[in-house]
């Protein structure tokens, strides 16, 4: 008869490895007991007429009926503006007629906008009253269809 294979440690390995399998299991077990008694369900919220959430329901009297057609979806239409409103006036501050650039202030906020001379309708100077439109640039507003103001 031939000798077991098995050595004393490759039996105390062996019993090791099954010792750790079984508490992984029983560990594991009492993880998903322990998950069980928390788990209730998904909790309900109710919503409020502000918005609001809580857990209680809410009474009959708070609630109120709107009809479907009533809810708009989407964007809100936009209201119609006067051009006056968007029409900026200004004085030039600082034109270079070399360069092409030049700073207008505006009469109501006191803010200096860049003007580039491709932008000009009419040919302008400096302390001239101008009308513009503003856009945004790479470094801020820019001022663009300049013109010189005129009253009519």
């Amino acid at each position: 008869m031939g000798r077991s294979q098995q050595s004393y440690s490759k039996r105390e390995k062996e019993k090791k490895r099954l010792k750790k399998r079984e508490e992984k299991q029983k560990k594991k077990e009492a993880r998903r007991a322990e998950s069980k008694e928390k788990d209730e369900g998904i909790p309900f919220a109710y919503v409020d007429k502000y918005g609001k959430l809580s857990d209680v329901p809410l009474e009959a009297t708070d609630k109120e009926d709107i009809a479907a057609s009533e809810i708009v979806l989407g964007v809100p239409k936009k209201e119609k503006y006067d051009d006056d409103d968007f029409i900026n006036n200004g004085t030039v501050a600082f034109f270079d007629h070399k360069k092409g650039f030049g700073f207008i202030t505006d009469t109501k906020t006191q803010e200096k906008y860049f003007c580039h001379i491709s932008s000009c309708i009419d040919e302008i100077s400096e302390g001239d009253t101008v009308t513009f439109d503003l856009e945004k640039g790479q470094r801020g507003l820019n001022a663009i269809n300049i013109k010189l103001f005129t009253l009519s």
